[in-house]
């Protein structure tokens, strides 16, 4: 069986952690640096964070139809984490589709 190793996930934790402080949130950028910037299209960043939950929700589907199958490559531990990830990431996506709909409606109801 494969353990987890949890100073290996705290490392793991603290890198994503300092790359997310590492990057410049547009609040910070002068005019001149945000002309220069490329712009990103919004329906091409929900596409890909959907695709992203989707993505976790079905490895979490695999891991677990292969734990229930027997595979001694899977451990309990990873199972759950992975089970645990798309749950989360599921509800943060559900928290944004509601805040973005909520948004629209307010939109739709302001006086012309």
């Amino acid at each position: 069986m494969n353990n987890i190793n949890v100073q290996q996930l705290l490392a793991q934790m603290r890198v994503l952690e300092a790359q997310a402080k590492s990057q410049i949130g547009p609040e910070s950028l002068s005019i001149n640096e945000l002309q220069g910037t490329q712009k990103t299209d919004f329906s091409e960043v929900l596409a890909n964070s959907v695709n992203s939950v989707n993505e976790n929700l079905m490895t979490a589907g695999k891991m677990a139809k292969a734990f229930e199958q027997g595979n001694s490559n899977i451990t309990m531990a990873e199972l759950v984490i992975n089970m645990e990830k798309a749950s989360v990431s599921f509800q943060a996506m559900t928290s944004v589709r509601n805040k973005l709909l909520t948004a629209y409606q307010e939109i739709m109801n302001m006086p012309v």
